[in-house]
């Protein structure tokens, strides 16, 4: 017996209602705010100034709402981490001019001065915990940050997407502009490098 239209359209609805669910957004609203801090944090790593990580996560905003909203919340996230990875690029590239046009103004120091802080937020300690746990806690964080950042961009990026945003191969290549291939490479090769930076850090 086949379904009336009444009928698959009511199916239809059921389940793009249980995949927003699942994906905790169904409006663009809804995933912007989700997913601003993580950008944040990924810009920020990336270029090392928070105002220009705030310009780039802004712009990668804009350009999702004007040139995809129309596509389903499942695709939104791949779509805003490729432009992210776009503006991140471009970012780079205006840098090497500069740097080429003005040499001296590679050796400015960096004023930001909130690097590495934020991502505490990311793994809170125990209420439990004692001062002297929470400084351990506290120094094994800025231990791991230091080595996310001290990873080659691309690896970093296959690194973020796939253990912090949780995204799959599929996702994080579409997102990377990259093969499956390059995606698994790229993973691999910074999960060897942290295990070998972090390996006297027992961590929970």
């Amino acid at each position: 017996m086949t379904l009336s239209v009444v009928e698959k359209t009511a199916t239809e609805e059921q389940s793009i209602e249980g995949a927003q669910k699942a994906l905790g957004y169904s409006s663009m609203e809804e995933f912007l705010k989700t997913i601003e801090r993580r950008a944040f944090h990924m810009a920020r790593m990336a270029t090392g100034n928070s105002d220009t990580a705030m310009d780039i996560v802004q712009d990668s905003m804009y350009k999702l709402v004007e040139k995809y909203g129309d596509k389903t919340p499942q695709e939104w996230k791949p779509l805003f981490y490729r432009i992210l990875n776009s503006k991140t690029i471009d970012y780079y590239r205006r840098k090497a001019v500069r740097d080429r046009v003005f040499p001296w103004s590679k050796y400015v120091p960096n004023s930001d001065n909130e690097q590495s802080t934020d991502i505490v937020d990311l793994a809170p300690g125990r209420i439990s915990d004692t001062p002297d746990e929470m400084i351990m806690r506290s120094q094994r964080i800025e231990k791991i940050t230091q080595s996310v950042n001290a990873l080659p961009r691309r690896q970093r990026e296959a690194f973020m997407l796939r253990c912090w945003e949780g995204m799959s191969t599929i996702e994080t290549a579409e997102a990377m502009k990259c093969s499956q291939g390059s995606v698994k490479t790229h993973y691999s090769r910074a999960m060897h490098t942290l295990r070998d930076l972090l390996e006297d850090y027992n961590y929970d």
